[in-house]
Order: C-alpha cells, then structure tokens, then sequence
C-alpha cells in the first residue's frame, strides 16, 4: 500500500476523533502485515492524562484483534497545517511493536505535504532492540 493511501485511511479515522476539548482531531492508520488495515483516532478526556492518541489507540486495536506483524503506520492531524508527528508517548508504544526501519508517514490537513520516517529516526538510541537481541540476557 502506498503511503498516499494509508494517509487517506488515517484521515477518515481522524473523522471518528474524539476531541472535543481540543479540537484536535487525529486518525491513524495500521498496515499490518497481512494487509489488513486497523484505524482508530483520538480518544480525548477531560483528564488530559487519560486521553488515548490515536496511534496507540490503533496499535492496542490491532493487538487485541490479534495482529501482531505491522508493515507501516499512516497518521494524520486534519486541523493542522503542517505535518504533525507522534508524541513521546506513541513513540514509546510504536518501538514496542516495531523494528527500527518500521515506516512511520505523517501528515496535516494537506495529504500531499507528509514527512515519511521510520521508528528508528523517531525514537533514536532506543535499547528495545539491544533487550530482544539478548544482550541483556548475557
């Protein structure tokens, strides 16, 4: 699947946003390796603490529905002007579940203005990769 193609997935995920305290609407898009597609946008809290992103709310989507390889994650903000990244926290959530040379695009409103990444250039110097390798367990 092209990213052009994913972003559009996470855009119509970021109509089903939860945001009402923000107005911040976010859609994500999960490719899994099968090629099925698992989105989820946003889910906001008045606690702001409490309030589930939308990358993490695809990824826990996926797991619960079994999914468990990922081929490449779209996400998209469709009240921003510029392409809006992941948090620390989905950046945390996504190197659980992902290799460092994963593709990670991202977008705002404008579809054709999207930065593409990988989870290694998202979350450098991530030692994840050092524990599943065992060095750790030496």
């Amino acid at each position: 699947m092209k990213p052009e193609e994913l972003l559009k997935e996470a855009e119509k995920a970021a109509e089903r946003s939860y945001s009402p305290y923000s107005n911040f609407n976010v859609g994500a898009a999960l490719l899994c390796a099968d090629g099925q597609v698992v989105t989820a946008g946003n889910i906001e809290n008045r606690s702001y603490g409490l309030t589930i992103c939308a990358e993490r709310s695809a990824i826990v989507k996926a797991i619960s529905m079994g999914q468990t390889k990922f081929s490449a994650m779209a996400v998209c903000c469709t009240k921003a002007d510029y392409p809006v990244s992941p948090c620390g926290a989905c950046r945390q959530v996504i190197s659980e579940f992902t290799e460092s040379d994963f593709p990670v695009y991202f977008s705002g409103m404008n579809l054709d203005d999207f930065v593409s990444t990988t989870t290694g250039e998202l979350f450098p110097f991530d030692a994840l990769s050092e524990m599943r390798d065992g060095k750790y367990n030496e």
